[in-house]
């Protein structure tokens, strides 16, 4: 099997992993290197879901020995196997570079011959084109899931950023889909990262040269719809894997059902809108001071599809409003619908000038057709009126749902708003 047939096997099974992003990483140029992570940066690509596809992103093997059900690389499966080099992967992503059609390396793998192994050639890969080939273009390494703590944290000096998947949000769908693997034992391999680069900062402030370890940080991957798992589950999880492993960031992936599945898995893909709500929710959580208790409880367990996690927590909770836009905290104004964090700043900043009217919001890119009925200014009440209309979900709801921009995705905007 020649290399393009190789490549064209080994991207397409790269595809099913969402946990590919570039940003976070801040590896500078040098003189006699090859490429970097600043300046022009990478230059991503994403498809309308918000999956990256600007970087070369791998597989290094779909051979595999896990049995997980919503893989199709699994062992039972019978997809067309192929597998690349060391030097296949380090030549690939040189010639691809230097052709200007990517900016860095993601690389994940299927489990050939064991965990340790695996990960083995996959550092082998990022360390030849970090020594032998000057590389400063941006890696993510794929923590194989069962590597040794050893090799898991040596990957880290290599590579931008590491992620090691957790799969699915609780260890009964584990223990159902994939026998092999356990909370535990991913939850180690994030400690084991999020201790090293704990470590790596600390020495950084004592030593004058040490090298960057993981400068992008570990994120993660979840899998949604392929179990019954609620999104209070998913975000509960995610919630918790945040506050323990610093992530950077967890990624929601809409199951889609695989060739020949397992008879357990649904016959549906998941609604890329479900996918959609939990990254709008993951934002609240990680910009906007919510707590995953606030969106969900066990009575309603699952995000609204037609309303986004914010305004269907500002309609469950009308008491709450109307803000003040001139007078309310910054805490206050991060949960009006249709304020995201850069406008609450500026309002902020210009209302320290003059008190704000609905033009004036207006101008600052607020959806004001959203905010107008949780909100007071200058020249406008929503009590008065608006908020206690009792078809007010009904007229919010007529709202057309988007899908997430490029920018939310990479947090460069006012997503969750």
């Amino acid at each position: 099997m020649d290399i393009k047939e190789k490549l064209a096997i080994l991207a397409d099974a790269a595809k099913y992993d969402a946990s590919c992003a570039s940003s976070g990483s801040k590896r500078p140029g040098e003189k006699g290197r090859l490429g970097n992570t600043q300046g022009t940066g990478i230059c991503h690509s994403y498809t309308p879901d918000g999956r990256c596809i600007s970087l070369l992103k791998i597989l290094l093997t779909n051979f595999c020995i896990f049995d997980c059900s919503y893989c199709i690389n699994r062992i039972s499966s019978d997809v067309k196997r192929a597998k690349f080099s060391v030097d296949d992967v380090v030549w690939l992503t040189i010639e691809f570079y230097k052709r200007n059609y990517i900016e860095g390396l993601f690389l994940s793998s299927g489990v050939i011959r064991s965990p340790d192994h695996t990960m083995e050639e996959m550092i082998a890969i990022a360390k030849k084109l970090r020594t032998e080939h000057k590389f400063g273009g941006y890696i993510h390494l794929k923590a194989v899931a069962g590597a040794s703590e050893e090799l898991v944290q040596k990957a880290g000096l290599w590579a931008d950023r590491l992620s090691a998947n957790i799969e699915l949000p609780k260890q009964t769908d584990l223990d159902q889909l994939a026998p092999a693997k356990t909370h535990v034992q991913i939850e180690t391999a994030m400690s084991s990262i999020q201790e090293k680069i704990v470590e790596n900062r600390a020495d950084k402030k004592t030593m004058k040269k040490v090298p960057l370890y993981a400068p992008g940080g570990q994120s993660t991957q979840m899998i949604v719809g392929a179990t019954p798992s609620s999104d209070l589950d998913i975000l509960a999880t995610s919630s918790r894997l945040y506050d323990d492993y610093g992530l950077k960031r967890v990624y929601y992936s809409a199951f889609s059902p695989i060739p020949k599945g397992d008879p357990r898995l649904p016959l549906k893909q998941a609604p890329l809108v479900r996918e959609h709500r939990l990254y709008q929710a993951d934002w609240l959580l990680r910009f906007y001071g919510f707590s995953y208790q606030e969106l969900l409880d066990p009575a309603s367990p699952q995000l609204d599809l037609q309303l986004d996690p914010k305004t269907s927590w500002a309609v469950n909770h009308r008491a709450f409003f109307p803000v003040d836009v001139n007078k309310a905290p910054r805490e206050h104004l991060l949960r009006i619908p249709g304020f995201g964090v850069r406008t609450v700043d500026k309002i902020i900043k210009t209302r320290t000038q003059r008190s704000l009217t609905l033009a004036d919001l207006s101008k600052l890119k607020v959806s004001i057709d959203k905010a107008r009925y949780f909100i007071t200014t200058a020249d406008h009440n929503s009590s008065v009126t608006l908020l206690d209309d009792e078809h007010l979900r009904a007229r919010l709801k007529k709202t057309k749902i988007i899908q997430p921009t490029l920018f939310e995705l990479m947090g460069v905007s006012d997503g969750g708003g």
